[in-house]
């Protein structure tokens, strides 16, 4: 199924607005607002062999450099412009790595060369000469010294533009980037280094999403074969803003399968382009040695679309006229679609220079001038560090929003509420050295979840029971010896420590990591190290401060088992029932052969005196037994009451009051003002990078900022309408403001149905 050629909308432009809209679009790229935002754009690519120059030549009615193997070394800008009167102008707009005296030189650049009468290529020799040295060329000696000779080999390509103007009366609306021819080898004008940079250089042009990509393709060679396809098939894989271009269809065989091939191509019958193709006949070599008109050209070109196969082409779609109108529809309905986006990209572009720019923070320079920087850095710092901490996050353009992951660990307080929880939970979990079960279902219904050994309740007892034999006191048959509660208590809480430590560990990692969010978020790079440096020592310090606090918890936990809590005993009698009631469910499973206890209308017999035999049964006639399970019995629940107390004094006492909280007073201005000035200077002074940084940004927000308000008045115009959606679906083909299809010479359809 062929895909239908994009129709072009009818958007009621005068000739005079057509100008204007291409104009201000110009303008944008003229002020180098292209270097931050892509602006739509017709680029024109192929291989060097493939006659795109004499295509450039052809549209524009002026000479191009068409020397084989000659590799332009930077982008030319090509901007045709409709006039009463025929003017040129030449210029350089620099790349947005070009600064200062450099930057300056190329925009006020001007050719001696006169474009008219040299032609394009002097003008190019000269242009890469200035972008190569732009202070040598200045200069009269300098100039002096390398006009008219050829540049040397292992010259290096430029971001650079050359930008040519061209006003005419017979000249059409049409803005066009021209690129570097593609090649495969190297010769003496071209190094095999320079195959990969040209092709970087293209790809890079293809893949702006608002770039109309001109695929040009000579006849002479397969079409597999030329580089420039493939290309344009990776960066635009459906075909949606490529058109092709046919070349040099003269220089095949009459009636042979490859003329077949290229008429079929130019019908879009074989690479389908959502754009079309289109089909221009070169000057041949005879051509041009007679050094023939462009009327004469023009001439040529016609009678030979007019006759066989080629005949058979929709008249829209071959030839130069048909080309120059066919361009520029299609420039023109491109910004008229892409306007809406390319205003919201414009105001990204400002909103990230003022981002950078507040990073960087005023010049600073003078002593004032890094007092106030530092004044303004401690209280955004503390400003924001209050938010992490507090857990407010008002601050969206740092936090982010709720479900931005990647910004997570900026907020503090959700950081250590979680890592809190998790501690919680450990604790809960595998804070005792060894955990005592009753049963074996207990246990296997616990093993899945619990790190610690498990050990029975009646191995544990024995194993205190031997113990009681070694702290015997004066209590009674049956009672035990306080001190051992606090032995088993000890043992029992080992873990703790360890969890602990970890937990801080995690703690102090999570204050560093948002610490240093913040930072360098609010400085420059060149100053974040030595904020960063000052707010990492008042964390060690307080790390000082929790590690004491976190011993002094785990020594007090070990040395005495104070507590007045009411739960101990509440905990040590709901420990017994459990323990009694499970011992009861057991008889009566083995009595009565029950498995389940779940059914409430389940009735059994009894009679009183098995009863009695039931509840009676499990008495513990051992003294020295009762009293160590009794132990037992203590020191489980002095575990629950004491373990409570330890998360909260852990999470209140170390964690929040001696760090989390004290993290927003980590960077106070009180110094600054007894800083030295060589302090201060290390501290807040300004290195070159920053101050270059800031140069650029500066100047890119103005070109943004100016490039806005010309995108703004332009999208106010009442009588420049945007393509409809039914437009921009792409019917059938474009012509001069008509919606109406050209038919061929032929009177046959250019592409079947």
């Amino acid at each position: 199924m062929l895909v239908p050629e994009a129709k072009m909308p009818d958007t009621n432009i005068a000739v005079g607005d057509h100008r204007d809209l291409l104009d201000i679009i110009d303008s944008l790229r003229s002020q180098g607002v292209s270097h931050y935002v892509d602006l739509p754009e017709i680029i024109v690519c192929g291989d060097q062999s493939a006659g795109k120059s004499s295509v450039l030549e052809a549209i524009s009615r002026m000479p191009f450099p068409t020397k084989d193997g000659l590799c332009t070394r930077f982008a030319t800008e090509l901007v045709l412009r409709r006039g009463p009167d025929t003017n040129t102008k030449v210029s350089i707009i620099p790349s947005e790595t070009r600064f200062g005296e450099d930057r300056e030189i190329l925009k006020s650049w001007q050719p001696k060369a006169d474009i008219g009468t040299e032609g394009l290529g002097s003008v190019t020799e000269e242009a890469e000469r200035v972008m190569a040295d732009p202070t040598a060329a200045a200069t009269a000696a300098a100039t002096a010294a390398t006009a008219g000779g050829s540049t040397s080999r292992g010259r290096e390509f430029f971001d650079d533009i050359l930008r040519v103007e061209l006003t005419g009366p017979e000249q059409p609306h049409l803005t066009m980037v021209d690129l570097p021819g593609l090649f495969r080898r190297g010769n003496k004008e071209q190094s095999d280094a320079d195959v990969h940079i040209v092709r970087d250089m293209v790809e890079r042009y293809m893949a702006r999403p608002r770039s109309i990509i001109l695929t040009v393709v000579s006849a002479k060679y397969e079409y597999v074969l030329q580089d420039v396809t493939s290309m344009a098939r990776l960066a635009d894989p459906e075909g949606l803003r490529t058109m092709g271009l046919v070349t040099k269809p003269d220089t095949l065989d009459v009636g042979s399968d490859s003329e077949s091939y290229f008429v079929r191509l130019a019908q879009n019958k074989e690479e389908e382009l959502r754009l079309g193709w289109h089909v221009l006949k070169n000057r041949n070599f005879d051509e041009l040695k007679r050094s023939v008109s462009s009327a004469e050209r023009d001439k040529i070109e016609s009678e030979f679309f007019s006759k066989g196969l080629w005949a058979s082409i929709d008249a829209s779609h071959c030839g130069v006229a048909a080309l120059r109108t066919r361009l520029s529809a299609l420039l023109r309905d491109q910004i008229l679609d892409q306007l809406e986006s390319l205003v919201q990209d414009v105001k990204v572009g400002i909103d990230d220079c003022d981002a950078r720019l507040k990073r960087l923070g005023p010049e600073r320079e003078t002593r004032q001038q890094q007092l106030s920087y530092l004044l303004r850095v401690s209280e955004e710092y503390t400003s924001l560090a209050t938010q992490a901490v507090e857990g407010t996050y008002t601050a969206y353009h740092f936090f982010g929003k709720r479900k931005e992951i990647d910004k997570f660990r900026r907020r503090l307080r959700a950081v250590v509420q979680c890592r809190l929880r998790e501690f919680a939970d450990e604790m809960r979990l595998n804070g005792q050295s060894q955990f005592i079960v009753d049963s074996e279902d207990e246990d296997s219904r616990d093993r899945e979840i619990r790190d610690s050994p498990r050990i029975s309740r009646s191995e544990y007892v024995k194993d205190v029971a031997s113990r009681l034999k070694y702290s015997k006191g004066r209590e009674l048959p049956g009672l035990f010896n306080p001190l051992v509660v606090s032995d088993l208590f000890v043992a029992q809480c080992e873990p703790w420590e360890r969890i602990t430590s970890l937990l801080v560990e995690d703690i102090l990692e999570a204050a560093h990591q948002t610490t240093q969010e913040i930072v360098e978020h609010i400085t420059a790079s060149d100053v974040s190290e030595g904020v960063l440096r000052s707010v990492r020592q008042g964390i060690e310090e307080l790390k000082v401060d929790l590690d004491a606090q976190v011993h002094e918890l785990l020594d007090s936990v070990v040395q005495h088992t104070i507590t007045y809590n009411p739960q101990l005993t509440e905990t040590v009698q709901r420990i017994q029932q459990d323990r009694r009631r499970r011992k009861v469910q057991k008889l009566i499973r083995q009595t009565f052969g029950l498995h389940t206890f779940d059914d409430a209308d389940k009735k059994i017999m009894v009679n009183p005196i098995q009863l009695l035999n039931i509840t009676g049964e499990g008495v513990e006639l051992d003294m020295e037994q009762f009293g160590s399970a009794l132990a037992v019995d203590y020191m489980e629940a002095y575990y629950e009451v004491a373990l409570r107390r330890f998360i909260d004094d852990v999470s209140v006492l170390a964690i929040e009051n001696r760090l989390v909280d004290k993290i927003p007073t980590l960077y106070r201005s009180s110094g600054f003002p007894e800083m030295s000035d060589e302090d201060l200077s290390h501290l807040a002074g300004e290195t070159p990078e920053s101050s270059q940084e800031r140069k650029r940004l500066e100047a890119k927000q103005a070109i943004l900022r100016t490039g806005l308000q010309s995108l703004k008045s332009l999208q106010k115009r009442g009588n420049v309408a945007k393509p409809t959606k039914q437009d921009r679906k792409g019917l059938p083909e474009d012509s001069a403001g008509t919606s109406a299809r050209t038919p061929s010479r032929s009177g046959r359809s250019s592409v079947d149905s």
